[in-house]
């Protein structure tokens, strides 16, 4: 099969399920322009897949925003570095159920069936390409280059979005629902050690979200703070970037062992998360961080196999400083000089990090709102979190909020202990994306229920034309 012939394919499977209906939400009007049922923020996979999702539902008056440049959405093309996905092959996501949607359909299609079997995992930019093509065979509403600002709620129900950028097509925009498809970084802001930041000019490290001139690295010796897989990633990159000695520092003694989500991809740890009380969510997402994700083998296989590799264990980092235009570190066990530092430490996650939210966060419901964690449990991080719907919508900490957060939804990170990883990893997006579409489109139905009843008890179209009485 060819690329062109999946095409007419992906169209004759969507033509079966009547993909095309009209839409059946009401239109609202507003002296200020044209108002939007839902706008997603985020053109990745998240905000693609929501956006065929809420298509599939019949709501269509809809518009997807972000702000890379196009094909250069999410992480896969910016600032990911590894060589390939770190989640098994066979696992679906953004298809939603469409065979001829899902990555394996896109390889075969091009390479065949035997080219599928011999792949381990899918490699990155592949994983772009295919995001690529399935935006535009779904045609999917997608505007590029357009920034956020501000999310600003001026009445009941109705959001002005303050955006800026080449492809924004004005000001604002206005819409009834609002998603936040923003990512691992969406729902906080990527994090760099104080330690860091305020000994260091910026010109001596970056955090691994941020682009690095690795050009300018060559020959050179570089330190990467962490003990994930990005750390691994960006050490292999590193040195075949022809950096002649990238060193990692983990903090532990051992690395980690045992991955939890694979755990969770069998077991309904995914998909049903969310009908978990409070306290079981909050302990296995404690459990989760602390025994987080080890590298995949194959990343610190490759990492490791450099000459100019080095792995520090048990090695935190106790003091930075700049000296003669280079980075000392000082551990436990001794000091080392590097030319470049690179932060591979994570993010943090709290509403009253996002500048679009400035205007609302105070209202938005915490888990330290909500649940008060056992004394040895509790974490500032995890209570930092927004406390969600199931269905991925904001919750007010207070009367007075309802009316503002209304409408608003986060899928991205910080749904993590509210609704599991269906937001925050791939591997969950073909069980978060249905609840989240599932959950807007409801409350676009209820909001306008006394419209929709009223018209239903006056609809008076007549179906049956039969006579009576039947002769004999």
């Amino acid at each position: 099969m060819s690329l062109e012939a999946l095409n007419e394919r992906v169209k004759k499977d969507l033509s079966y399920l009547a993909f095309d209906r009209d839409n059946w939400v009401r239109p609202l009007t507003h002296p200020k322009g044209h108002v939007y049922d839902v706008v997603i923020v985020g053109g990745g996979q998240s905000g693609l897949a929501t956006a065929f999702g809420l298509l599939r539902e019949r709501v269509s008056n809809i518009l997807v925003i972000d702000e890379n440049p196009e094909g250069f959405e999410g992480p896969w093309e910016t600032y990911a570095r590894m060589v390939t996905l770190r989640t098994p092959k066979h696992l679906t996501s953004v298809d939603l159920g469409i065979p001829s949607l899902t990555f394996r359909s896109w390889w075969e299609a091009q390479f065949g069936q035997e080219a599928w079997e011999a792949v381990d995992k899918i490699p990155r930019g592949e994983w772009m390409k295919y995001l690529r093509w399935y935006r535009k065979v779904l045609n999917l509403p997608v505007i590029n280059e357009v920034n956020l600002k501000l999310i600003e709620p001026i009445e009941q129900g109705l959001h002005r979005l303050h955006i800026n950028g080449t492809g924004a097509p004005g000001d604002h925009l206005l819409a009834r629902k609002v998603i936040l498809a923003t990512g691992i970084q969406g729902g906080g802001e990527w994090h760099v050690p104080p330690m860091v930041s305020d000994s260091l000019p910026k010109h001596l490290y970056a955090h691994t979200s941020e682009t690095i001139n690795f050009e300018s690295l060559k020959g050179k010796k570089v330190a990467i703070l962490g003990g994930g897989a990005s750390a691994f990633d960006n050490a292999n990159f590193a040195l075949s970037e022809d950096v002649a000695e990238a060193h990692v520092f983990v903090r532990r003694k051992e690395l980690p062992r045992i991955n939890p989500i694979r755990q969770m991809e069998g077991s309904g740890m995914i998909e049903r998360f969310h009908a978990l009380e409070d306290a079981d969510k909050y302990t296995a997402i404690a459990h989760f961080f602390k025994h987080n994700q080890p590298p995949t083998n194959d990343t610190f296989d490759r990492a490791s196999s450099w000459d100019g590799f080095h792995l520090h264990l048990d090695s935190p980092w106790i003091n930075v400083e700049a000296n003669a235009n280079k980075a000392i570190v000082t551990t436990p066990h001794s000091s080392f000089t590097f030319d470049f530092l690179i932060i591979s430490t994570g993010l943090l996650t709290d509403p009253a990090l996002r500048p679009e939210l400035k205007l609302v966060e105070h209202h938005i419901a915490r888990w330290g709102d909500r649940y008060h964690a056992p004394e040895h449990q509790a974490n500032p991080i995890l209570d930092a979190h927004p406390y969600l719907s199931p269905g991925f919508a904001f919750l007010s900490r207070d009367k007075q909020g309802e009316k503002y957060l209304h409408g608003l939804f986060s899928f991205n990170y910080s749904a993590l202990i509210s609704c599991g990883i269906s937001a925050s990893a791939l591997s969950g997006m073909r069980f978060g994306v249905p609840k989240l579409v599932t959950a807007v489109a409801d409350q676009l139905f209820l909001d306008d229920r006394d419209e929709i009843l009223k018209d239903f008890f006056e609809y008076d179209e007549v179906e049956f034309v039969g006579q009576w009485p039947l002769r004999v």
